[in-house]
Order: structure tokens, then sequence, then C-alpha cells
């Protein structure tokens, strides 16, 4: 069995503490699964620099995502570090953009770049993000 990466192995503990703590105070999350979010926004984000299908977050990955969107020296560090260029936020105009399918082809792109998923926090208005193969949705990280 191949050793799978974590999202808070790549920012250091100080940064993913302030993630995960914004996540639990902003979010109305339990401290244990703010940092799972915040683990899972970081992966997200550095599966982003290189993937090849559009990548679309969960419902609760996209609160890691504005924490970390929200520190924006560190966010924009990280995107210059792992991505070589500033990853935009820029979610499709009238909402509505995040489909079952963009959301699974997501987690498992992070599962093919060797990032551990934590199934549960993969969904879309409750429906879990786990069986479906698509990659229809709008990619993160272009700004148009």
């Amino acid at each position: 069995m191949n050793e799978q990466r974590t999202g808070r192995s790549l920012v250091s503990d100080e940064l993913f503490g302030s993630l995960a703590h914004f996540v639990a105070t902003h979010n109305a999350q339990s401290p244990e699964r703010a940092e799972r979010i915040a683990d899972q926004a970081v992966a997200f984000l550095a599966t982003v620099a290189t993937a090849t299908v559009p990548m679309v977050p969960s419902d609760d990955v996209d609160m890691g995502l504005h924490a970390f969107i929200l520190h924006t020296k560190a966010y924009g560090e990280f995107c210059n570090q792992h991505a070589g260029r500033f990853l935009h936020h820029n979610p499709a105009p009238g909402g509505g953009g995040r489909g079952l399918e963009a959301v699974t082809t997501s987690a498992h792109a992070m599962k093919a770049a060797g990032f551990m998923v934590f199934d549960d926090l993969w969904t879309v208005n409750g429906k879990h993000a786990a069986q479906c193969d698509s990659d229809c949705g709008r990619p993160y990280g272009q700004a148009e």
C-alpha cells in the first residue's frame, strides 16, 4: 500500500492551526472536523496546481478554501510554491456551479495525486461524491 500524503504536511503547524481555528470559529465546526476540513483544503489546492481535470471543492472543503484565501500572504506564497502562479478564486456568476460529478472528479484527482481523502467531507448538498466519474465543472485556479 502506498503511503498517502496529507495537506497538513504542506504547511507550517502555525498556519495549519490558524486555518483550522478559522473554520471552527466561523463555520461552527468542531475542532477535530475543522482540522480535517483544513487538511483537505490544502491538499485540494496542491492538487489544483497539477490537475488535468477541472477542480471543484465540496461544500465542506470550500469552508477551508475560504479560510486559506483569507490568509492572503500565506495563500499567495503557497500558490507560488506549489503552482508557480496565484490560484484565483473566481466562482461562476450566479452560483450553482458545484455539481456532484465535478466534486467527485476533484476527490479522485486528489487521490491520484497521492493525498489522503476524507470521503465524508466530499459531499454536495448532502449527497456523497464518491461513486461518479464525470469531469464537468468550472476549474478552480483560473481567472476566466
